[in-house]
């Protein structure tokens, strides 16, 4: 799985408004200049997000864009696959779209691939913007490599 620029800055509009929208609506600028989003392209994104009924906008002086719904609420899992799609690497995992493959019944890794599937389905369907604005989120047994920590070498 690999997220697509358009998920990514998503995914980070969304975590900002869940940070900082509770005190006022984030003006578009602010949004784009504080996850390093060229404007024109979160503009596109906030749309789309709004469409979806995840994000409200609030015209004039001190508009800009505050969530719509609570972060407890909205999970990576459904923006993700709103965005890009499905979670699965090949066709014959997927659940949403599903793609028959002729060695289905012989693959050797088809079951390990369905298995890495339903573990990052699961992860980032518990996984909310809630737990992602305030750092509360934890890799699979907390093993991260230690030159991961604190952002480095992400």
């Amino acid at each position: 799985m690999r997220l697509s620029k358009k998920c990514d800055y998503a995914l980070r509009a969304l975590i900002s408004l869940a940070r900082w929208s509770k005190m006022r609506p984030v003006p578009i600028r602010a949004l784009a200049q504080l996850n390093d989003v060229p404007q024109g392209f979160m503009q596109q994104i906030m749309l789309d997000l709004k469409e979806q009924g995840w994000v409200s906008s609030v015209a004039g002086r001190d508009g800009g864009y505050q969530l719509a719904q609570a972060p407890e609420s909205l999970t990576m899992g459904q923006i993700i696959r709103h965005f890009d799609g499905v979670l699965a690497a090949v066709g014959c995992v997927s659940t949403a779209n599903y793609e028959p493959c002729s060695q289905e019944s012989a693959c050797v890794f088809r079951r390990v691939l369905l298995d890495v599937r339903n573990v990052t389905a699961q992860l980032l369907d518990q996984t909310t913007l809630a737990a992602l604005a305030s750092g509360r989120v934890s890799a699979a047994g907390n093993a991260s490599p230690a030159e991961f920590i604190g952002g480095a070498g992400i």
